[in-house]
C-alpha cells in the first residue's frame, strides 16, 4: 500500500470523481483509475460505488478514508520530525490538540515565550471530542493534549493546570431563566438543553445525579460557538465553560452559573515513554516552567 495511492483515493473520495481528483493531482485519469482498483484488489474490498457520473464511498472505503488520513498525516509528522533533526537552530512542528476553555492562556504565554527564543518552532492547535483526542494521541498523531478530565495515569504523564472552568447556562436575555441569578437543576428540568456528549457523560451527572436523564436535551454539540448561534436563535438552553460565549451587554445572550457550582480541572498529558521531537522537548520543558 503506497502512501502516494493513498493520496489518490483521499481525493477520489473528496470530490466524489476520479477524474476531477486526477485533474487536481495533475495525472491522468486512467492512471489514478488503475491505481484505486488496484488497491481495491490488494485489499480484498471494494472502495466505491461507481456511477457514470460519481463515486460514492462503501462502508470498506469510509473505513479506509480514516485509517488513510491517519497513515497520510502520522507520515507527513515523520518526515517534518526528521527534517528538523538536520536543521542548526532548533525547528520543527508541535502538535496539540486542545478543548475549549478560556484557561488555554498558559499555552499562549508558552508559545510567545518559544517564538521569541526558538523561532522555527509551529505550533498546530486541533479540537475535537476526547475519544477522538485521546485515540490520535495513542497513536502519535498528536504531541500534546490539553483535557478537561481525569485519565488513565498507567498510559499517560500529566501536568495540572492551576485554574479550573466553571459551568453555567449561556440563554436569551428574554428567555424565562434570564431572570435569575444562578441556574438550579430543578430549573432546568423539561427545558430544552444543548450541551457537549461528553459532558452530558462526564460531568453532569455529578450534578444532577438522578435527575439527569430527566433533561430534554435537544441538540449535542462539541463546539461552544455553534452553540451559540442556536441559542441565540431561540433553540435552548446552552450548557457551557464560562466565557466562551460572547455574552457581553451588547450581546443578545447571558450567562447564568450553575448552582450548586459546576466546576472542571484541566490537564496537559501525553504518552508515557513518547519519543519526542527537538521542539517537543523544548516546548514540554517551557510548559513545565509555566505550570509548575
Amino acid at each position: 500500500m503506497e502512501l502516494r495511492v493513498l493520496k489518490y483515493f483521499l481525493e477520489a473520495a473528496r470530490l466524489g470523481n476520479i477524474t476531477k481528483a486526477a485533474e487536481s493531482l495533475n495525472v491522468t485519469q486512467p492512471t489514478m483509475s488503475r491505481q484505486i482498483k488496484d488497491l481495491e484488489w490488494e485489499l480484498g474490498e471494494k472502495l466505491f460505488e461507481r456511477t457514470n457520473y460519481s463515486i460514492k464511498l462503501t462502508p470498506a472505503g469510509c473505513l479506509l478514508r480514516e485509517r488513510a488520513e491517519d497513515i497520510l498525516e502520522m507520515a507527513d509528522k515523520t518526515l517534518s520530525d526528521f527534517k528538523a533533526l538536520k536543521e542548526d537552530e532548533i525547528a520543527g512542528d508541535v502538535t496539540i490538540a486542545c478543548a475549549e476553555s478560556k484557561n488555554i492562556s498558559f499555552l499562549a504565554k508558552c508559545i510567545n515565550q518559544l517564538k521569541v527564543s526558538h523561532p522555527k518552532i509551529r505550533f498546530h492547535l486541533y479540537s475535537g471530542d476526547s475519544e477522538r483526542i485521546l485515540e490520535k494521541l495513542d497513536k502519535g498523531l498528536f504531541d500534546f493534549a490539553v483535557v478537561v478530565e481525569s485519565v488513565d495515569l498507567e498510559k499517560y504523564n500529566q501536568l495540572t493546570v492551576h485554574a479550573v472552568d466553571r459551568w453555567g447556562v449561556v440563554m436569551r436575555r428574554d428567555s424565562e431563566l434570564a431572570v435569575l441569578d444562578y441556574v438550579e437543576p430543578k430549573d432546568l428540568i423539561g427545558k430544552p438543553v444543548m450541551v457537549s456528549r461528553q459532558a452530558l457523560a462526564a460531568d453532569f451527572p455529578r450534578w444532577l445525579g438522578d435527575d439527569t436523564d430527566r433533561l430534554n436535551v435537544v441538540a449535542t454539540l462539541d463546539l461552544t460557538y455553534n452553540g451559540s448561534v442556536l441559542a441565540r436563535e431561540g433553540c435552548g438552553y446552552l450548557l457551557t465553560f464560562e466565557g466562551l460565549a460572547n455574552t457581553g451587554k451588547e450581546s443578545p445572550l447571558c450567562f447564568k452559573p450553575l448552582m450548586p457550582e459546576l466546576t472542571t480541572s484541566m490537564y496537559v498529558i501525553w504518552r508515557k515513554h513518547q519519543n519526542f521531537s527537538r521542539a517537543g522537548k523544548i516546548f514540554l520543558e517551557k510548559l513545565k516552567s509555566v505550570l509548575e
